[in-house]
């Protein structure tokens, strides 16, 4: 059973998601890794605004491949989340709700979450091709120099994620660990 839910995303969505919740995401979505976070949080701790509103807005860790004749994106998988652990609590202070990737979080980015009410979403990785489908439209937006990096805007419809982890605290990286270790393979 999956949870449709759209973007921008707004506390009253937010609140009804839990870890483990399947949802399709609907609506736009702006693209970012590495190297796009440390212009942003340069941007910011320079006194400057930030190319994009991200006040209420869901980013996702990935640098898309280019699309091929007849499609909108090309290979568009996660990567890993891990990477822009020092620079989300900033943007989860300013407005950011949503984040989408995989692996781990830290515990500063799970007590900004909690503090600001933000949810992060796994997709799964190895499934780019699959997930290009979902994307309608895709645009540069910011920091074009930056090639497959820039910050893209996607344009999503029914984009499969998994509620990793929710706005409470909940961790699926930390409470079903012990689930998968007691299976007999």
């Amino acid at each position: 059973m999956y949870k449709k839910i759209n973007t921008p995303l707004i506390d009253e969505v937010i609140k009804e998601l839990k870890a483990g919740d399947n949802v399709l995401i609907t609506g736009k979505i702006y693209t970012a890794r590495d190297a796009a976070h440390k212009r942003m949080i340069e941007s910011l701790n320079n006194g400057q605004e930030l190319p994009i509103d991200i006040k209420d807005q869901v980013i996702y860790y990935v640098g898309p491949c280019p699309a091929k004749p007849g499609q909108v994106v090309g290979s568009c998988g996660p990567t890993t989340s891990g990477r822009m652990d020092a620079y989300t609590p900033k943007l989860l202070e300013i407005g950011l709700k949503g984040m989408i990737g995989k692996g781990y979080r830290n515990k500063d980015v799970v007590e900004a979450m909690m503090k600001y009410h933000a949810v992060y979403f796994t997709a799964i990785g190895g499934a780019g091709a699959l997930l290009s489908e979902r994307v309608v439209d895709s645009k540069v937006v910011a920091y074009e120099d930056l090639g497959p990096e820039a910050i893209h805007l996607f344009t999503v419809v029914d984009f499969p994620a998994i509620v990793t982890i929710d706005m409470y605290g909940n961790n699926l990286y930390e409470t079903e660990k012990d689930k998968y270790k007691k299976r007999n393979y």
